[in-house]
């Protein structure tokens, strides 16, 4: 009998797979990347084309012994690493450490770890794609580059230990621009005037917001302005003078794709995206069900794509026709389970997605059948929130959209002006997809209220009218699911860069996270200016962009691979070069401070750490003496008097605070001296602009000084 020898990445696929091969088939993991770039060089000769050099990866002999043992056995040999670039390049370093013979070698791919998903997958099998290999050795060779050219220069100029990389310092300046358009940011004051009105014969009034005068809509900007116009309504007639009915339809979302996924588990079960992908991959790669054995729960996890297969329409189909009514079913699956070619189609593009020509599915439960009750004991909390959240998203996807009935009023204040009132309100009529999976982002009114009755020319009577003042609210902090959606957007990174990419920046302490916002710290600030100042362009957000464009020209074999690090090297060995000699013409030295070291009497220095500055003694090794150090913002607290300095939270953000411990002072901005003219309240640095503090005020003026 003719023996067969597969290997996989993961120990836990080769339990999940095994039970659906023969005995003639032997499953080995090869445990990830068995060759990679040496780390204590860059890996390729410019001088030699840019020719990458391979070694094997530390630890792995053991791993390559086994597997070259198994493949002399094995009469063939089959690559099933991951369906994407990094499991084809898996695959071809495998070729390559293990010797195989071509004749005997092929490659195998499947987007789910089911038993007809293997068993089609080995009927089918390819040669490996060098284009997608390319692809993946020309983004490691380019993140190589700047990681090994660039962070020397942040440990002369910062501290050692530092790192730049290709992807992650786009994603530091996006933060950091964040950051500085919300400490710039200006509020400015509106008010809202909310009229208590009720129809003859009602129990209960209704509430209608103001919209403006006559056919021009008005912002209410001031308090005085909107009292004015509360005082005109005591003696007005108002008059219902349109209703307006309307249905609207809310389509169901797409199923998941890796952003999405990351982004709705954020939102719902507050994982971080590196959670997120270590659960998926457990549920995608096999988990212990009673009476089934080791089972793959999910499809693969990194993918943005959002088709469907037609075999998984159709199962999702009769799914919900048997469970909630046929005519719960989405329009595109409807079509698909009937076979029609258009309905092929339909359900290929689902709901609008473009990306059909996608070799990858979006992520869907691998068998709709496998409900989240019906495997919830054999998984972990963590892992049944995020299959239910896969699972309810991939079926509400197949639904019908919900239709809501939407009424609009429109009513008019006869006094000395035509002053125009609105109130609305939305009925839900069908609940379609809503069913299964609420988008908590779009949570609608249901309740039709008071509205219903109301009848044009109907005159209602005034119960008053409340005024509200408001501010301006500045841009919210990037989480890390607005973050990979930013990512995403711009085309900064792919699938499986995103959560890694977060990683490392929180790893680093460039950033830090306080409940879900993300924060650039101290450290993060300087290392995102000398990436702004010395490399423009690799710091670029449409240059990096831009560059996975080319990426993806290169796995689509439209473009060879090394033309990209022929025109990438030269321009980064010029600004690193003229980096250098500037750095060259500075003095790097500690900054020596007056504070005295209260163990050997030296003068203490300004060094950085991992959450920003902090004082030590010269004298280590000897003396290891350290202390926290306070900057002055040179201005005095507002509360007592004394100086305030910049302080750094425990993550590392940065905050002023009073220098007197029993002065409970804390602004998030830096605060003046000047005091407001409007109200004598103490006023803070918003970019250009000092903010009155008082929350009832908001009066600004303009700076005399730039802000910190």
């Amino acid at each position: 009998m003719a023996h067969y020898l597969v290997i996989v990445e993961s120990p836990t696929k080769v339990k999940t797979i095994k039970k659906f091969l023969g005995s003639n088939y032997t499953l080995m993991a090869s445990a990830g990347h068995v060759r990679d770039l040496p780390k204590s060089q860059m890996g390729f000769d410019p001088e030699n084309d840019y020719e990458p050099k391979y070694i094997t990866i530390r630890g792995k002999g053991d791993v390559l012994a086994a597997l070259r043992k198994e493949v002399k056995k094995a009469d063939k040999v089959y690559l099933a690493t991951d369906p994407d670039r990094e499991g084809e390049a898996i695959s071809w370093h495998l070729v390559s450490a293990l010797n195989l013979d071509p004749k005997k070698t092929f490659r195998i791919t499947f987007n789910e770890i089911t038993k007809s998903a293997v068993k089609d997958a080995l009927k089918h099998p390819r040669q490996i794609d060098m284009n997608m290999v390319d692809a993946q050795q020309t983004r490691r060779i380019l993140d190589r580059m700047v990681g090994y050219r660039i962070s020397p220069l942040l440990w002369k100029k910062i501290k050692r230990g530092l790192s730049a990389g290709r992807v992650q310092s786009v994603a530091l300046r996006i933060i950091a621009d964040r950051e500085a358009e919300i400490n710039a940011f200006v509020p400015e004051e509106y008010w809202t005037l909310d009229a208590s009105l009720k129809e003859k014969g009602a129990k209960k009034a209704i509430t209608a917001q103001f919209h403006g005068i006559g056919s021009k809509k008005i912002t209410l900007e001031n308090g005085e302005m909107t009292e004015t116009i509360r005082s005109s309504l005591e003696n007005a007639t108002f008059t219902v003078t349109s209703v307006k009915k309307s249905e609207r339809v809310r389509k169901a979302p797409l199923p998941f794709t890796t952003s999405t996924m990351q982004q709705e588990a954020s939102r719902v079960l507050n994982f971080g995206t590196q959670k997120t992908m270590r659960i998926a991959q457990q549920l995608y790669e096999g988990v212990d069900i009673k009476g089934e054995g080791t089972v793959g729960l999910i499809t693969y996890l990194r993918t943005d794509s959002t088709r469907i297969s037609d075999e998984a329409n159709a199962a999702a189909a009769q799914f919900i026709e048997e469970q909630y009514g046929s005519h719960y079913l989405g329009q595109a699956v409807k079509d698909s389970s009937k076979g029609s070619t258009e309905g092929q189609n339909a359900a290929s593009d689902h709901a609008g997605s473009v990306r059909i020509q996608d070799a990858h599915e979006a992520i869907r439960p691998s068998d709709i059948r496998r409900t989240p009750a019906s495997v919830k004991n054999a998984l972990s909390r963590e892992q049944y929130r995020l299959y239910e959240l896969i699972w309810k998203r991939f079926v509400g996807s197949c639904m019908a959209g919900a239709r809501y009935e939407n009424l609009q009023i429109r009513i008019t204040a006869a006094a000395d002006q035509e002053y125009i009132f609105t109130a609305s309100t939305a009925k839900v009529l069908f609940e379609g997809f809503q069913v299964v999976y609420r988008d908590p982002e779009g949570e609608e009114d249901k309740k039709s209220g008071a509205l219903g009755g109301l009848e044009e020319g109907e005159v209602l009577t005034y119960e008053g009218a409340q005024a509200q003042q408001h501010f301006t609210q500045p841009p919210a902090h990037f989480t890390e699911a607005s973050l990979v959606h930013t990512l995403e957007e711009k085309g900064i990174g792919r699938p499986s860069t995103y959560a890694p990419t977060i990683s490392t920046l929180l790893a680093r302490h460039y950033i830090t996270k306080e409940s879900r916002s993300l924060y650039v710290t101290e450290l993060g600030e300087a290392v995102n200016a000398i990436m702004k100042s010395s490399f423009p362009e690799v710091d670029d957000v449409a240059f990096t962009a831009n560059m996975e464009s080319l990426l993806d020209m290169v796995a689509e074999g439209k473009m060879e691979w090394k033309s990209i690090v022929r025109n990438f090297y030269p321009d980064l060995d010029r600004e690193v070069t003229a980096a250098e000699e500037s750095l060259g013409k500075v003095e790097i030295a500690d900054e020596e401070t007056d504070i005295v070291c209260d163990k050997c009497g030296r003068n203490m220095v300004i060094k950085y750490g991992p959450h920003g500055k902090f004082l030590a003694c010269p004298g280590f090794p000897e003396c290891h003496n350290t202390m926290p150090y306070y900057e002055k913002a040179g201005v005095k607290c507002p509360k007592c008097g004394d100086e305030v300095v910049i302080r750094r939270s425990r993550k590392g953000r940065r905050f002023y605070g009073c220098e007197n411990p029993e002065c409970d002072f804390i602004s998030w901005s830096r605060p003046s001296e000047v005091r407001c003219p409007k109200c004598g309240s103490w006023m803070a640095e918003r970019g250009a602009k000092l903010v009155c503090q008082n929350e009832t005020c908001g009066h600004s003026i303009q700076s005399e000084r730039t802000s910190d």
